[in-house]
């Protein structure tokens, strides 16, 4: 058996494997990752990228070449609707708005399917020398003591076995996660008990149908009080006649006693031509594991969290993991990073996650259910209408609340009793815990084109020890910081601070008017290191 070694194996190279190991790639951090499919899986899901998303591909890259693998040319749209009994009948609404809150953040937001972003990653990490890729190999064991991780690795075939050692693993291996079983890492269950299909088909009546009736569109969401508040989602795969389709079925429904393309004419309200390309079933339920790390094992992803494919939320809150895990092991790895702040990887990401799943997707079902048993246009038309409008305004709040956030992180100086959770409120204000809003600089430059790899400090008319003061303490600790001074009182007046400091994930560790008692504070706290005193 031949032997690998590395500080970091990743088992999973979907996209959230393969987005943790550019990260740790990029930082210097040796990785090897074992993904099972020599190629991407062509299964349209995972398709709506946020503007925090795109982000993450600016500073690995790849922004560019993902939207250069879009399916579907700009003027086709990546907005969607909300319809009520069937797709083509009377009423409907704009959902999932996106761009409302793109302000907030330095890129648009995209749409393409998850199979190409995967194929867009894997090129970015092939020009990586510090990540190695196994594909077509799948791990059949794991285990750990107080000095390594060690991954046993064999090839799809059978034919060949491999060794990994390293000092951490990351298990992004999907929701049936070997890394997380045989880490002992359990899981909470909210089960929906609900039979789910999955459909990918081509019609070119479809097409022709929702384009001349619906431009700009390219997702669609189908309420019928039958359901429940559970969805019929048509989304679009390509620019001519491509789909995915996901909704509830009977119980005991199977691929040979499911009969596809009356239940997607009903849903539609229409007939139209089907040709099937791929289903699949499923149970809807949400799952979340106890804990994200079990000494020298972490999970991300699908294996520390999955749920119902409503909103788009599960590959961004995937990719949000391998950011926030990413810097910490390299901080940790680097030498200027604690023990504590991997532990932070817990601490602020399950919160988030626990708060998407009870506050949008669980809190979306059970509202489209109270909303289908008291309204009905048959029996009230007037107060139905009413009611349908007012969720038209509901939508594009749900949007702007949706604001992933760390306030309540020990390694934040936020404010006392803050909460961290997924519900928030965009600002360009520079809260402790949030998401630092994009500014222009002088010069015309975005904040965005100069952060550094490591922390960095913005100062704004700062006054010159004070800076002087955060960089000595920086190299007292190790700690890799970049000052970003300047003088646009624009620049400060949008974020609300003289000094704002900005950790490797783009969110504000800190930020205040007059420059820190204690920078070795600050710092050592940001990073999760013994205050010092």
């Amino acid at each position: 058996m031949r032997e690998k070694e590395a500080q970091v194996l990743i088992v999973g190279g979907g996209p959230v494997g393969m987005g943790l190991a550019i990260e740790l790639g990029q930082r210097g951090i040796r990785t090897i990752v074992v993904e099972r499919y020599d190629e991407p899986q062509r299964v349209p899901k995972g398709q709506n990228l946020t503007q925090r998303t795109m982000e993450h591909f600016h500073f690995w890259g790849a922004e560019k070449e993902l939207r250069a693998a879009r399916t579907m040319p700009k003027e086709y749209g990546i907005g969607g609707l909300t319809a009520y009994g069937t797709l083509l009948g009377g009423y409907h609404y704009d959902w999932l708005q996106r761009e409302l809150v793109r302000p907030y953040y330095y890129t648009d937001n995209e749409r393409l399917p998850q199979y190409a972003t995967e194929a867009v990653l894997r090129e970015r990490v092939r020009a990586l020398p510090f990540v190695e890729v196994l594909y077509g190999w799948a791990a059949e064991e794991v285990r750990q003591d107080q000095h390594a991780v060690r991954v046993i690795a064999r090839t799809r075939s059978g034919e060949e076995a491999t060794s990994l050692r390293g000092e951490y693993l990351a298990g992004c291996d999907g929701s049936r996660s070997l890394v997380r079983v045989q880490s002992g890492i359990t899981q909470t269950y909210s089960d929906h008990e609900r039979r789910m299909v999955l459909l990918v088909f081509r019609s070119k009546g479809l097409h022709k149908l929702l384009l001349d009736r619906f431009p700009g569109k390219s997702f669609f969401n189908v309420l019928h009080p039958d359901l429940k508040g559970y969805w019929q989602f048509f989304g679009r795969v390509d620019q001519d006649e491509t789909w995915f389709f996901h909704a509830p079925v009977p119980p005991g429904t199977t691929k040979e006693n499911f009969d596809a393309k009356p239940y997607l004419e009903r849903a539609a309200g229409a007939s139209f031509d089907v040709d099937l390309e791929y289903i699949g079933f499923w149970d809807l339920r949400v799952a979340i594991a106890d804990s994200y790390r079990a000494d020298r094992v972490f999970i991300a992803g699908d294996a520390a969290h999955s749920h119902p494919p409503y909103g788009g939320y599960g590959i961004n809150t995937g990719f949000e993991d391998a950011r926030n895990l990413g810097w910490k092991l390299a901080a940790k790895l680097q030498g200027w990073g604690s023990e504590r702040l991997l532990d932070t990887y817990d601490e602020e990401r399950r919160p988030v996650f626990a708060s998407t799943a009870r506050d949008f997707i669980e809190k979306a079902i059970e509202s489209d259910r109270a909303f289908l048993e008291a309204f009905d246009p048959g029996r009230d038309k007037a107060a139905f209408e009413a009611e349908w409008t007012a969720r038209g305004g509901g939508a594009r709040k749900e949007v702007g609340s949706f604001e992933p956030n760390y306030a309540g992180s020990s390694i934040i100086w936020g404010a006392p009793g803050a909460a961290t959770s997924a519900v928030g409120q965009h600002s360009f204000k520079a809260r402790p815990g949030h998401h630092l809003s994009p500014q222009l600089l002088s010069g015309g430059s975005n904040i965005y084109e100069r952060l550094g790899a490591g922390f960095s400090l913005l100062a704004f008319d700062g006054d010159p020890a004070a800076i002087a003061s955060f960089e000595t303490a920086a190299g007292k600790l190790r700690i890799p910081l970049k000052v970003i001074a300047d003088d646009r009182e624009n620049g400060r007046g949008a974020f609300e601070a003289t000094y704002v400091l900005v950790r490797p994930d783009q969110f504000v560790a800190w930020a205040g008017d007059e420059g820190p008692v204690d920078p070795m504070c600050v710092l050592g706290r940001a990073a999760g290191l013994p205050i010092p005193r």
